[in-house]
């Protein structure tokens, strides 16, 4: 087995470079047969890695314990769908699944592109194989999944049971997908570089490609989010560790690149931007995961010491420098179409929501990097405590949100008074009257950042809402339709314009479940023998007795606790601690109850012989929107992304005015 999939990933690395060199060869000295021949190896090596994947996943459903990554990382009692997970629970194998999907990524590239941007494809497929080349070499040669022991062990170690969770079987996966689909825009901008080809059609040919990627991202820090609310125990979802970030840096200049794309397909400006934004957005992809396995950082997502940081950063510095050149060389070849006629237009708040994004990103990149920089200036590692990127993040954000409401209603070139008169004068009264018993009725004044926010959220909200109001009375006034009718045809006719407004009401969602999280949360331990009550936040706590049991995979220890309000039982909830046979790894049970305006969460510490329970309690107000906004948002990026009907098409392409600029 071991041979096999070493011979794969060998063949695999063999082609990849063997595509490259044509795909270079055929564009220098135009033979087709030559380009053609570079891409059927792009398929040859999707197929070795698939075999090399697959190969892995036998061993680590068979217990193959002959292979390093099986006995470190799975177990003969570990549960069959976890034997999956382990692929990437290991460094090795996270990084095959890494090169399987870019593989895959790259076959789909060149079947869809078979008929259309020929004159990019040669430099596209040298790029994405050039990629593939990198990571084939760390898994042929430094970080072999194959590794044999010269021992081999009766029992795995086990996978760590942190990761032994649903949302862990989803979001590495994910994360990977957003990251690796960046390669994507990456290598079409590479290809519009060097054939000079600097119209919108690489743009076109990406846009999707990028959303798609962004959806992954973004669903993936969501999972991620939830896994570290229900399995860390610390009652929070968002810690600003480093890993956290990784993922978060390329999601944010994604989403600059998908709103700013507008401005250069409508005005042809933001050229060089875009090209910027599209580097650096795979580059914090190659970073993100540089920080994941060179071990310069401490994380629990982050996996051990390893020797593979100086080939990424190596790696890194070479697409900087190669793309940054190439960039510079071409400059007078994309300068804009058009200047910015004015600070109250729809590209300038483009270019301020571009602005505030990249700004925050590049706060969380200081943030995470300052303490190996202070390390090696110092002597001394100075970490970065989340007051930092909360001082930064929360107005930073807010901004955001309101920009999110403000953009698709200011017009293009330049907005008169009017027009700004007659779209934000409903959305500020809704704001107004909303602002009055959310203030007086409600603990928002004890946080004004919570209740401007929520405001703010009110605002946004309802300009969206106008929009789909405006848009759903012209369709039925002009098609003789029912009401809802009008409405499924118009978010029909233009999927991309009505999904980036439902993205953004998404986002309205994830603020005010942030206010809500971050400002009010309760947070008691207590100490409770069975029998014994504590009163925390309106909510009566009873120890109503423990709990053990075993088999041969763990045993777990809880408490159950009764929950009362108002002397009506409103839960019953049972912390417990889950303790694995094969290393004796404790893990935590939390228990959560989940409202729509509050989520109780308790943790147990410690549980005595004598039946003492000692229980952190926590009650965090409108956690669920948070997971209810990664619902919408996912929704409304996968209505962006889907393709409309031809007619639409055809509608919208014949009639400037159907398309004002739509919402990323």
């Amino acid at each position: 087995m071991a041979i096999l999939g070493r011979a794969a990933l060998l063949l695999a690395l063999a082609v990849a470079v063997y595509a490259v060199v044509m795909s270079l060869l055929s564009r220098r000295r135009g033979h087709r047969a030559w380009e053609q021949s570079a891409e059927r190896g792009v398929y040859a090596v999707f197929g070795f890695t698939t075999v090399a994947i697959l190969t892995m996943w036998v061993a680590l459903a068979t217990d193959s314990f002959e292979l390093r990554n099986v006995a470190e990382y799975s177990s003969s009692t570990l549960d069959a769908q976890y034997k999956v997970t382990a692929l990437w629970g290991s460094q090795a194998g996270s990084l095959l699944l890494w090169a399987w999907i870019l593989s895959g990524f790259s076959a789909l590239v060149v079947a869809t592109n078979r008929s259309r941007n020929r004159e990019l494809m040669p430099v596209v497929t040298a790029v994405l194989m050039t990629i593939a080349v990198f990571f084939l070499g760390l898994l042929s040669f430094v970080s072999s999944p194959f590794e044999t022991l010269a021992v081999v062990p009766d029992e795995g170690r086990g996978l760590n049971p942190l990761l032994q969770n649903p949302y862990m079987q989803a979001h590495p996966p994910l994360l990977y997908l957003g990251f690796v689909g960046l390669s994507v825009p990456f290598a079409f901008a590479m290809a519009a570089l060097v054939t000079r080809k600097l119209d919108t059609a690489w743009i076109t040919s990406v846009r999707r490609w990028t959303i798609f990627s962004w959806i992954f991202l973004g669903v993936g820090i969501v999972l991620g989010a939830k896994w570290a609310y229900e399995t860390l125990g610390w009652g929070g979802y968002w810690a600003w560790d480093p890993v956290e970030n990784a993922a978060f840096m390329p999601w944010l200049v994604a989403t600059a690149f998908l709103h700013s794309v507008m401005v250069q397909e409508r005005r042809g400006m933001l050229k060089v931007w875009n090209m910027v934004l599209v580097i650096l957005a795979f580059t914090l992809c190659l970073f993100g995961t540089f920080l994941t396995r060179s071990g310069i950082i401490s994380s629990v997502h982050a996996f051990g010491e390893s020797t593979l940081g100086p080939f990424f950063l190596a790696f890194i510095a070479l697409v900087l420098v190669g793309s940054v050149g190439l960039l510079i060389t071409r400059l007078p070849l994309l300068r804009s179409q058009h200047t910015l006629e004015s600070y109250v237009s729809r590209e300038a708040v483009f270019l301020f929501n571009n602005l505030l994004l990249v700004g925050l990103a590049f706060a969380v990149f200081w943030g995470t990097v300052f303490p190996v920089l202070s390390e090696a200036v110092r002597g001394e590692k100075i970490t970065v405590g989340q007051g930092y990127y909360d001082q930064i993040a929360t107005p930073i954000g807010v901004a955001l949100l309101v920009l999110t409401g403000v953009g698709p209603l200011v017009a293009w070139r330049k907005a008169s008074v009017a027009q700004l008169r007659r779209r934000f004068v409903t959305p500020l009264a809704v704001a107004a009257v909303a602002a009055v018993p959310l203030l007086l009725f409600t603990d928002l004044p004890q946080e004004p950042v919570a209740a401007g926010t929520v405001v703010a959220g009110v605002f946004v909200a309802a300009c969206i809402a106008g929009e789909f109001w405006r848009g759903t009375r012209v369709r039925h006034a002009l098609g003789g339709v029912s009401w809802p009718g009008a409405f499924v045809n118009m978010v029909a006719r233009n999927r991309r314009r009505y999904g980036g407004y439902a993205v953004h009401l998404g986002i309205v969602v994830l603020f005010i479940g942030f206010a809500g999280s971050k400002g009010f949360v309760t947070e008691t331990d207590v100490a409770l023998r069975e029998g014994d009550r504590a009163d925390v936040a309106g909510y009566t706590f009873v120890n109503e007795g423990s709990t053990r049991a075993a088999d041969e995979h763990s045993s777990v220890v809880s408490v159950q606790m009764g929950v009362f309000k108002g002397g009506d039982r409103v839960a019953t909830m049972r912390p417990g601690v889950e303790t694995f046979a094969v290393d004796e790894t404790r893990n935590s049970k939390v228990a959560i109850d989940t409202s729509p305006t509050r989520d109780l969460y308790l943790f147990l510490s410690q549980l005595t012989d004598d039946g003492l329970a000692r229980v952190t309690v926590f009650v965090n107000p409108l956690v669920v929107w948070i997971w209810v906004a990664g619902v919408i948002i996912f929704l409304g990026g996968l209505l962006a992304a889907w393709p409309g009907p031809p007619s639409a098409r055809r509608e919208r392409a014949s009639s400037p005015a159907a398309e004002r600029g739509a919402p990323a």
